[in-house]
């Protein structure tokens, strides 16, 4: 059964009112709140200095690193609380960040890396080559050189996006 326009879709991600502070001086952020309906897409859009990053590191737990801490606020998701929980805990639960610059693992071929990604699912490999067949068919040439290096591509072209000259 389709959703019609006046149903509300679940919401997925809810991070509410948020304030965040480094050091316990400096106020990063300051009530901060966003929804990401089930399915659904949120783009986080601002100036350098704007949050940003500083808001995605708060749901992924990743602050303490940085000596920043959330001081106001709740982050939930799929309706639990995820304020504090380690980052392999919040992995299971399938929160993750892929973060900025394009980073892979240089050592391992293209399909070692996006395998990565299915380190703690436990629905088996059928579900995991299917979904991995899903992956190629967005993303073709990821396909075409699954099985070379993820910075061995003659072309200049590794799996992270580094090239210049792309013709493969």
């Amino acid at each position: 059964m389709e959703a019609t326009l006046n149903e509300k879709a679940a919401t997925l991600l809810s991070v509410n009112n948020i304030e965040v502070v480094y050091d316990h001086v400096i106020l990063v952020l300051k009530g901060v709140s966003l929804e990401v309906p089930e399915g659904g897409i949120v783009a986080l859009l601002g100036a350098n200095g704007a949050g940003k990053t500083t808001t995605l590191k708060s749901i992924s737990n990743l602050l303490m690193a940085e000596r920043g801490d959330i001081t106001k606020g709740t982050i939930e998701f799929r309706g639990e609380s995820i304020q504090g929980l380690s980052a392999n805990q919040l992995v299971k639960r399938g929160v993750i960040q892929v973060m900025e610059g394009r980073r892979c693992f240089e050592h391992l071929t293209v399909e070692e890396n996006l395998l990565t990604g299915a380190f703690t699912r436990t629905d088996g490999a059928s579900s995991i080559r299917a979904d991995l067949e899903l992956v190629y068919g967005y993303f073709p040439r990821l396909k075409d050189r699954r099985k070379r290096g993820a910075t061995d591509d003659s072309s200049g072209a590794g799996f992270d996006g580094s090239a210049e000259n792309d013709t493969a």
